[in-house]
């Protein structure tokens, strides 16, 4: 069992510097940073009843509370009527878990992916190049996950602005009886902030753009891009070599820029016309 100061001797660090790596730990931090700022979101919003004709009942600071997962339909407050002592009890509408959740889901597991292909690239890149399958698998991954992430983002747009207009004050007011009486006033004394939950979007849709464009680059580590060292990659040596001569049957004896054969080129030529080894032609055989 190799201890941390071995691992980090022998981890190729050097990856990090190239896209490939690097995109990867900026996916690790980015999905951090959307299911963070979603998932761990809480609001409140204010709004006032004034009872014109029963002071005593009225209230100028109803507190509404909500978060994630944002069940608005089971988030409920109380509010007076502005008959006598009586109140009543009202719920938020809407019900966004799906969407919240799903974007949560989708950022959690990308930054468990990105966390594990990051640890593979720097200690075992000699396993993820074995056999090309190591390649293959990141490069499949990448391309769902880069299409999850852009619709997990969409949709959690949408519910985000869905989200504001249920818990709009104006829209809350809407629900309270008295509010539905002219003689009595009702206001908002505060609304949500939405400066984390906007961030969230952003981020998710950064993290759309960090997948895709990884795709790339993923995709150079793999057998399908001709020309690149990992086609190779899974083969032994004597392939590897054969392989190599078979793309380049004619680079010996080709002319060079000078105009003149090259040297091997000329020695193959000599040897044609040497005398060793017996008359090559049919005038030294007479």
């Amino acid at each position: 069992m190799l201890s941390t100061n071995e691992l980090v001797s022998v981890g190729t660090f050097q990856v990090l510097k190239l896209p490939l790596g690097f995109i990867r730990v900026l996916e690790w931090l980015f999905s951090i940073f959307a299911f963070a700022t979603c998932g761990g979101y809480s609001g409140q919003l204010w709004v006032s009843v004034d009872c014109q004709l029963d002071k005593a009942s009225s209230n100028l600071s109803i507190g509404i509370d909500f978060a994630y997962p944002f069940r608005l339909h089971q988030v409920s407050f109380e509010a007076p009527l502005c008959e006598g002592r009586r109140r009543e009890r009202l719920f938020l509408i809407g019900d966004y878990t799906s969407s919240a959740e799903f974007f949560v889901t989708i950022a959690v597991f990308a930054f468990l992916f990105s966390f594990m292909a990051t640890i593979v690239y720097i200690f075992f890149q000699n396993k993820y190049r074995e056999n090309n399958r190591g390649p293959l698998i990141d490069f499949i991954v990448t391309v769902v996950f880069s299409f999850m992430w852009l619709v997990s983002s969409s949709a959690w747009a949408k519910a985000l602005s869905d989200i504001k207009v249920a818990t709009d004050p104006d829209e809350v007011q809407e629900l309270m009886s008295a509010c539905k009486v002219m003689t009595n006033k009702c206001g908002s004394v505060q609304g949500p902030r939405w400066s984390g939950l906007n961030t969230s979007v952003v981020f998710g849709f950064l993290n759309f753009v960090l997948w895709a464009g990884n795709i790339w680059f993923v995709f150079k580590e793999t057998g399908w891009h001709k020309g690149g060292p990992a086609r190779y990659a899974g083969a032994p040596p004597e392939k590897q070599a054969e392989t190599v001569n078979q793309q380049q049957p004619y680079n010996q004896g080709s002319f060079d820029q000078s105009g003149g054969y090259s040297a091997q080129g000329d020695q193959e030529q000599v040897s044609e016309y040497s005398p060793v080894g017996g008359p090559t032609s049919y005038s030294n055989q007479m």
